[in-house]
């Protein structure tokens, strides 16, 4: 018996691959069609995980397929280099972060060509390279001339163990996405992208992205969260001060009965300064600065307060409303304040209860208007406008729309990270760095300390220069860039890495953008999607690109579980993608991992699957290398039996439905399902002793074509062993033969009263009534009808015929 040494197979197809180039592709050639498949860069760890090996896998079945169908395919990897990690990494073992990147991606990238991956790696680019913030520093700086950057002084999420600033969206439960620790609050000055700028387009361009996910386009339009409704001001009562509420109920304005401020904003210190009050505030404030948005926007959260000594007017009703602060009002949502509606609003209702707030309702269980003057009887959404109206027309209100969406808060006090490219002179304020002096450096003579401020103030050397407007000295930006900033055009430096003059050409980028297959996991849906997306419509404002989307598809994999678990150190239940390329071998990982579940959803690791998908390239091995002399004939097909028929038409059905799942579904599972029963037949077939060779060699072709982009070294291996020239992935993919797949006979299931009772074979071009005829003159049917009546008869062309009977 002939054995699949994997191991030599593996090596030797990836110094040929490497060797000759095989992957590298021309970015200029316009003789095909272009296909951007694109799967998620990762950070460089220095280990790969089972979970990048399902990602890359999936990607790479479709790059490998879209190059045989023709396409010029751009395929590329590279990494998100920048971080946490590596800082701390530095603290721990001394290292410099630099260097502990650049060893993590040699490994990597040597485990990743293990895998057979078709990357090519001329492409490449990793974030922390000079070479590629110099050009995220030239963005900031158009971004800031264009008036999308911008710095503030406000509250910020502050992790007291990274010692770090995190933007709303790392905030899980508030807790640090990084490293699980309670987030507390911070005032600094920060700088800001200006998301909101394009909170409508963000929206609106969802409805666009036919190939994305719903449940993923769901997650943007509520993250957006777009609401309609009206700014309502209300008179402070003994103040020369309005405030000025944000509502999507100014129907429900009768019923507002007191006012509920955020206690961090700026408007309830104005408002208690100099009062008895101030403490008041002030220890409330406090108190806030312990909880997370997240938690004081849970529903879940016990709602508290205190009153401040201010009343407003109700601009409709003239009644005086007393002032509190709440711990479920946030300063940068609305307005900070909100008018406290008891009788239809849950958090209102439970706060009037709380602290004995009059409770008013205004609309009945009919959805009429009740206790509100002229507006009685009316329809609630008639007064929503009318109400409306009103307030306009006394200069009290206005009709608006309101996004859930805030500016981006870009400031990081960490090291390993893009500099801001902005210095602070006294006379001239913030200058932005001249772009000839870009890339800013980060400094080498920094001090990890693991303290909460950034270690470039430790770099004298860096902070000190001179301004570049007026000369004299100045002090650089110790801050540096979010790291989300680096993945959300890493995809256009792709499509020209290698340019020294500009970020990319727009031309390129027009013709390549958008990325035609985007694959990464679904917990990216806010941060990572949503930045590229925002980036991409800031850079066609600038005039960068003529695309306004990034990604045309998106495929969000499932994650890779063990024992209905997500795999994870902590929980010791992990499994090492190498520990399974060494006992098994790349091309077993990579047909598990897309063979055990549709590629959306999760994958619950099973040592049996891995064993069984073993031993199916075994059989496909020894199968090819059984028969690999009926490639020494050219024989034709000749005069075909029955089961020269049957096989033949096996194998253009089984080309047809894998080229099917290739192309719109990516059914992997579905399409190496199919394999796998070819390959059965083919056992079954070359037992007989009318064996045909060509029908063999056309079946035989067929498994070795489909198998290779699954398993790639494996295709390649078996290509060259029945005698073909070069590389198989420089073939065209296969056209299947229609007239093949439609034999003379097919199989005709015939069921009663929806069971099956037999199997008769048919002509394959019988009508419906003589499909019904044969099926009710079968003997076997006949008997077990029997005396009963036959109801109907239904026949549905090609497949059944079903017999209703009582």
């Amino acid at each position: 018996m002939s054995f699949y040494n994997f191991k030599d197979i593996e090596k030797k197809w990836q110094k040929t691959w490497k060797e000759n180039g095989q992957y590298k592709m021309d970015i200029e050639d316009t003789s095909k069609p272009k296909y951007y498949c694109l799967e998620m860069f990762p950070y460089p760890s220095g280990k790969i995980h089972m979970g990048h090996v399902r990602n890359y896998s999936i990607g790479d079945v479709v790059a490998r397929f879209k190059k045989m169908e023709g396409y010029n395919v751009l395929h590329p990897m590279g990494w998100d280099s920048f971080g946490l990690p590596a800082e701390n990494a530095a603290i721990k073992n001394g290292i410099h972060p630099h260097k502990w990147t650049m060893a993590n991606i040699e490994e990597m990238k040597e485990q990743l060509n293990m895998l057979g991956l078709s990357y090519d790696w001329d492409k490449e680019v990793a974030t922390s390279t000079p070479e590629y913030y110099k050009w995220t520093q030239t963005i900031f700086l158009k971004f800031l001339e264009a008036g999308l950057a911008y710095k503030k002084n406000s509250y910020v999420n502050w992790c007291p163990s990274c010692e770090t600033v995190l933007a709303n969206e790392q905030v899980v439960q508030g807790e640090c996405e990084r490293c699980g620790s309670t987030v507390d609050k911070k005032e600094l000055e920060q700088w800001y992208f200006k998301t909101t700028e394009f909170s409508e387009e963000l929206l609106q361009d969802l409805d666009k992205l036919d190939g994305w996910p719903e449940k993923v386009k769901l997650m943007q339009k509520n993250w957006i969260g777009k609401s309609y409704g009206a700014n309502v001001t209300f008179k402070v009562e003994g103040m020369d001060k309005e405030i000025t509420v944000y509502t999507t109920r100014p129907d429900t304005i009768f019923g507002s009965t007191f006012m509920v401020i955020a206690p961090e904003s700026k408007l309830a210190k104005e408002l208690v300064k100099g009062t008895e009050y101030e403490s008041v505030v002030e220890e409330f404030e406090k108190k806030m600065h312990a909880m997370t948005e997240v938690e004081r926007e849970s529903a879940e959260l016990e709602k508290d307060g205190r009153f401040i000594g201010r009343e407003v007017i109700n601009p409709l009703t003239g009644k005086k409303m007393p002032i509190w602060i709440a711990n479920y009002v946030l300063a940068d949502y609305g307005t900070g304040a909100v008018m406290g509606v008891a009788a239809h609003d849950d958090r209102d209702n439970e706060f009037a209860k709380k602290f004995n707030l009059e409770i008013i309702p205004v609309i009945d269980e009919d959805d009429k208007m009740i206790n509100s003057g002229e507006f009685n009887g009316m329809n609630k959404d008639e007064a929503f406008n009318a109400i409306v109206e009103k307030l306009e027309e006394i200069g009290r209100g206005k009709k608006t729309t309101n996004y859930r969406l805030r500016d981006w808060l870009i400031s990081r006090q960490r090291y390993w990270g893009c500099p801001i490219p902005v210095v602070y002179c006294e006379d001239c304020g913030i200058v932005p760095v001249e772009e000839k002096d870009l890339p800013i450096l980060l400094p080498t003579d920094v001090k990890f300390t693991g303290r909460g401020e950034s270690p470039l103030t430790t770099s004298e050397t860096f902070k000190k220069c001179n301004c570049p407007k007026c000369g004299k000295p100045a002090r650089r930006e110790v801050d540096t860039i979010d790291t989300f900033i680096d993945s959300s055009w890493y995809f256009m430096r792709y499509i020209d890495s290698q340019n020294t003059e500009t970020p990319f050409r727009k031309d390129l980028v027009d013709k390549w953008l958008p990325v035609d297959q985007y694959i990464g996991g679904v917990e990216h849906a806010i941060l990572h999607l949503l930045y590229s997306r925002w980036f991409t419509k800031a850079l066609h404002k600038l005039g960068w690109t003529d695309h306004t989307e990034p990604f045309k598809n998106l495929l969000t994999q499932g994650m890779v579980l063990m024992d209905g678990k997500k795999m994870s150190k902590s929980k010791g239940n992990t499994i090492s993608p190498m520990e399974i390329i060494e006992e098994y071998g790349a091309d077993t990982a990579r047909l598990f991992i897309l063979f055990a579940a549709p590629p959306e959803r999760d994958l619950d690791w099973s040592d049996k699957g891995v064993e069984g998908c073993y031993k199916f390239l075994n059989r496909v091995y020894r199968l090819v290398d059984e028969l690999e002399d009926v490639f020494e004939n050219k024989s034709e097909f000749g005069e075909l039996t029955k089961a020269d028929k049957e096989l033949r038409a096996k194998a253009n059905s089984t080309l047809k439905k894998v080229t099917d799942d290739l192309s719109t579904k990516f059914g992997f599972n579905t399409a190496i399902a199919a394999l796998m029963e070819l390959v059965n037949d083919i056992y079954k077939y070359k037992e007989r002793d009318d064996r045909n060779d060509a029908v063999i060699r056309e079946a035989l072709e067929t498994i070795i074509v489909i198998v290779s982009p699954f398993a790639p070294h494996l295709g390649e291996e078996l290509w060259s062993k029945i005698g073909k020239e070069g590389s198989i992935f420089d073939i065209s993919w296969p056209k299947y033969d229609e007239d093949a797949i439609q034999l003379d006979e097919m199989e005709l299931i015939v069921q009663v009263n929806g069971k099956l009772r037999n199997k008769i074979m048919v002509a394959s071009d019988i009508s419906q009534e003589d499909m019904k005829t044969a099926a009710l003159e079968d003997e076997k049917i006949k008997d077990f009808i029997g005396d009963k009546n036959v109801v109907k008869v239904i026949a549905i062309p090609g497949k059944l015929v079903n017999i209703v009977i009582k």
